[in-house]
């Protein structure tokens, strides 16, 4: 670990290991409570997915799908590549194996929740962008949280700076919430696909803060 890596500015008080474990069983949880209750589906998922799929001008349904595609395996894939890339080359190699950890981990987990569960995609009009695989949970919403909180979270921990660790998070958790309404504006997700995507990543994040945090506290 590095001396940067040890300091730990955006660490106060970290938590025990069993946090960490006890935030990503909480997550799995949700995930699997809300799967079990949906069945085929909750009422508010039809009436918001009609009303919001496809609306408004043609820009904004281009601007939806570039935006839908920074949620997709390839953007990710790539945004972790280089994040993991870039705290290797500051020699944060804890962060950096954290990283690597949650973002693999999460993604895993993402697939077989969704093979669990089975749900049908919305049928209610043509997609406006090609979708494969199932619908729950929403594999963008989940997955893009994951990463990109992640690697926010982690980094607000060897970040100098309240105003900065503030920027990234907010940002982050920006593009995760534009992420998941791109996935209901495109028609390929329920609502409830998304949301559920949302907290399971929020949660995963926050369980690999956590880990980070117990294990910096007993470096030092």
């Amino acid at each position: 670990m590095s001396p940067e890596e040890r300091t730990a500015p955006g660490v106060r008080r970290p938590p025990h290991l069993l946090w960490a474990g006890g935030i990503a069983a909480l997550a799995v949880a949700v995930v699997l409570l809300v799967g079990w209750l949906l069945g085929d589906g909750f009422a508010f998922d039809r009436p918001v997915i009609e009303t919001v799929r496809g609306s408004g001008p043609r820009g904004l349904r281009l601007a939806m799908i570039d935006v839908t595609a920074l949620g997709g395996t390839t953007v990710l894939t790539l945004v972790t590549m280089a994040s993991i890339l870039l705290l290797a080359t500051r020699r944060l190699w804890l962060t950096a194996a954290l990283v690597a950890a949650a973002t693999i981990s999460g993604s895993l987990a993402v697939t077989q929740i969704k093979v669990l569960f089975s749900r049908a995609r919305p049928d209610l009009a043509q997609h406006l962008v090609e979708v494969s695989g199932k619908s729950f949970p929403s594999g963008h919403a989940a997955n893009s949280a994951i990463v990109y909180l992640t690697i926010a979270a982690l980094a607000s921990q060897v970040v100098h700076g309240r105003a900065t660790r503030n920027a990234i998070l907010i940002g982050a958790a920006l593009l995760v919430f534009a992420i998941g309404i791109s996935r209901v504006y495109l028609g390929v997700h329920w609502p409830s696909d998304v949301l559920t995507g949302w907290t399971f990543g929020t949660l995963w994040a926050g369980a690999w803060w956590f880990a980070g945090a117990a294990i910096r506290a007993r470096a030092r």
